[in-house]
């Protein structure tokens, strides 16, 4: 064989394997869809105190796993405690005053029953009198008297029963509920809520991190001290759309950290997200801006779906760790064959890189 002729079967080798390779992709792509991109989160809270104040106690480290309602850190409660004990002094003198008022209101309503027979005591004297005026049996300047002073005893019954009113407005309802009552109660309950919210704890189990907190510290409320990582992890990892045909949700799937090498880990598609980025309109009241691009093929758009292991992992690994995952959507001997080849590959290569 001459060396053009063997040059030319090698051209035509390398030309029947690229073309392989062409179906390969294509067809792996599809019946058993791979992808690097992908990542293993866990679920980031973070920790913030709901009142300000000053750092008295941390009673955590740096990376240490808590549980629910653990203590994070304190604050100095003293300023709490003496609001509370404030609330607690006004609500102290909220029931004093109402005492007083159904005192006073007691006072007002006797000194209205007494105007009121006063009062009905002169009508009558009044009645008496007229009648023995139209006889001349008294004079006009006694009805006169009787008559003022019934209208004087009218008139300060009318103030006697203003100023019960004006009581019974202050003290509100008689059965312990009116407003001053209410108001310095919950007052009360504010000051206790906030002395609880003085000792920081743990909302769930996880791990705190990024934790730099001393005791003298001022805080604010609403200002994140710490992140409390979740220990439930979510490995979510990104296919193209073409890729994902023939997966839906309970999917098989192995999964390859980069942090344990040659490892591998059986899961399952447990959900997909409802969309991406580029697919949200926003309603601002623009024109639409289509989008323009002068290439013919464009680029695949990726979609995210997250899997669950079927198995918890030996180790805890950091969120953010990067994986590969492989989809084996097909329950077919050969295809799973390819796809542990195919993904037992890429363990053996994150050996090296």
């Amino acid at each position: 064989m001459t060396p053009d002729q063997r040059f030319a079967r090698w051209v035509q080798i390398a030309i029947v394997a690229l073309a392989c390779l062409f179906i390969y992709f294509l067809a792996a792509d599809l019946i058993m869809p791979l992808t690097p991109q992908a990542q293993m989160t866990r679920p980031v809270v973070k920790v913030a105190p709901r009142v300000s104040g000053q750092v008295s106690e941390v009673a955590v480290s740096n990376n240490q796993q808590v549980q629910p309602g653990q203590l994070l850190f304190r604050l100095d409660p003293e300023p709490f405690m003496l609001n509370a004990k404030q609330a607690e002094l006004a609500l102290e003198q909220a029931e004093q005053d109402n005492t007083e008022l159904d005192a006073s209101l007691e006072a007002a309503t006797a000194e209205v029953s007494a105007m009121r027979a006063q009062t009905d005591q002169l009508t009558a004297q009044a009645q008496r009198l007229r009648t023995l005026l139209g006889r001349q049996h008294v004079s006009r300047q006694a009805y006169e008297d009787v008559e003022a002073k019934r209208l004087v005893a009218r008139a300060r019954l009318l103030a006697a029963q203003a100023n019960v009113h004006e009581i019974q407005a202050r003290r509100g309802a008689l059965d312990g509920e009116n407003l001053r009552l209410r108001q310095a109660r919950n007052a009360l309950r504010q000051a206790r809520l906030r002395l609880a919210y003085s000792e920081i704890r743990a909302e769930r189990s996880g791990v705190v991190s990024n934790l730099q907190l001393s005791p003298g510290a001022y805080l604010q409320a609403g200002a994140p001290v710490a992140a409390l990582v979740e220990e439930h992890p979510d490995i979510i990892a990104d296919f193209r759309e073409k890729a994902l045909r023939y997966v839906q949700v309970g999917t098989p799937a192995v999964v390859v950290f980069d942090a344990r090498p040659g490892e591998l880990f059986s899961a399952q598609v447990s959900h997909f997200d409802a969309g991406v980025r580029e697919g949200q309109i926003d309603a601002n009241g623009e024109l639409a801006a289509p989008a323009q691009s002068e290439r013919w093929v464009r680029d695949a758009q990726r979609q995210r779906l997250h899997i669950v292991l079927d198995q918890p992992m030996p180790v805890v690994l950091p969120t953010g760790a990067k994986a590969t995952v492989q989809l084996k959507p097909f329950d077919n001997p050969f295809v799973e064959f390819l796809a542990a080849l195919q993904i037992r590959f890429i363990s053996v290569l994150h050996y090296v890189y």
